[in-house]
């Protein structure tokens, strides 16, 4: 993975205006993603993960969607600003999307090779018989087997597991810089989900593809993450790397989605939920937007919203609880057995390796 930033969102605010009030969908969110780097973002369903990222393509209705502030750098050219015959030249070519649902992202009277094709024809301006062999080629890449016969079959032949592929196979046809996977998981089986995660690694490894994973199942995260964004109420309230998120989170937010995470201990009973129901965005809540549902809420909580706190270079969390003068609080049990098995794995590598550097020295 090189360390090249080539998306950058910053400050971006967008809302919806409806009939019953404008939605503050998106509030400040900023991130980063790097070349060759899988940023995962992770929350309940309406915590804005998609809404953020649509917008990145411009694929937000225009006719009740206000971007209230912010700027999408993109190799640094700022995508909200361009013009539309520009951003046509953007979408699915430096930056392609996997959509959430297969079963309707396709057209249902139209052949999947030629819906593979059909982006390579516009972007790469190559004549039709090399758009179907380009079609072909990606066909058998996402592993659909028989290209040539299946490039004529329509969607309503393929299941699930296959619609998806064909998803992966036309956001990949004009290798894009920058690939966005809208839970392109979830109506599947666990043996086709774990087929798809498989194939997307090898995809980003063998292209160099940086990856945008939102999702809310945290298990697919683990599999596929360099980096995670938490989020809640249209705002990023935790992000670090995968194993500090893990291993270390620090937000009671994400406590809360891992201690929900069924695991494989012997005696497990029942699942911890997060009280409570993420908040109505028409008015969001003065102070912290988590403070109704967080059990480790502090008085200041409810009457200011918290900074974003530093912990590493790569790790913050926007919580009181990390300001110096917060009292200490103890996660939940299920995230201190987390860590605590973390640590003492480290802590056995680093062993290893120390006894290891021992006995070549000895030997030398």
């Amino acid at each position: 993975m090189e360390d090249r930033t080539i998306l950058e969102v910053n400050d971006l605010a967008i809302s919806f205006q409806t009939f019953e009030g404008v939605v503050q969908a998106v509030r400040g969110v900023n991130f980063s993603l790097k070349k060759g780097e899988t940023l995962a973002i992770v929350g309940e369903s309406g915590s804005g993960k998609s809404v953020s990222t649509k917008a990145i393509n411009r694929l937000l209705p225009k006719k009740n969607t206000i971007i209230e502030s912010g700027e999408i750098l993109f190799e640094g050219r700022d995508l909200l600003t361009v013009s539309e015959k520009e951003m046509q030249k953007v979408r699915g070519n430096d930056i392609a999307m996997i959509f959430q649902d297969p079963m309707t992202s396709l057209n249902p009277t139209m052949q999947v090779g030629k819906q593979i094709a059909e982006p390579v024809m516009k972007h790469k301006g190559v004549s039709k018989e090399k758009a179907k062999q380009r079609a072909l080629e990606l066909m058998d890449l996402v592993g659909i087997k028989e290209p040539t016969k299946k490039y004529k079959h329509y969607p309503h032949q393929f299941s699930g597991g296959m619609r998806q592929r064909v998803m992966i196979a036309i956001a990949l046809a004009c290798e894009p810089k920058i690939l966005i996977a809208d839970e392109p998981t979830t109506a599947l089986d666990v043996t086709i989900q774990a087929q798809i995660l498989d194939l997307m690694n090898k995809l980003k490894k063998e292209l160099d593809t940086s990856i945008i994973f939102i999702t809310h199942d945290l298990g697919v995260v683990a599999q596929m993450a360099d980096r995670v964004a938490v989020m809640y109420a249209g705002q990023i309230v935790e992000i670090g790397t995968a194993d500090e998120i893990f291993y270390n989170p620090m937000h009671p937010y994400t406590w809360g989605l891992l201690a929900s995470m069924p695991t494989l201990d012997v005696g497990q009973t029942d699942l911890y939920t997060i009280p409570g129901s993420p908040p109505n965005l028409l008015n969001p809540p003065e102070g912290d937007a988590f403070a109704a549902r967080n059990e480790y809420a502090l008085e200041i909580d409810f009457h200011k919203e918290p900074d974003l706190f530093k912990i590493t270079d790569t790790h913050f969390a926007k919580t009181w609880l990390l300001h110096p003068s917060a009292p200490s609080v103890t996660p939940p049990n299920e995230v201190v057995r987390r860590k605590e098995k973390y640590e003492s794995l480290q802590s056995g590598k680093s062993q290893a390796i120390r006894v290891g550097g021992e006995a070549i020295g000895s030997r030398t």
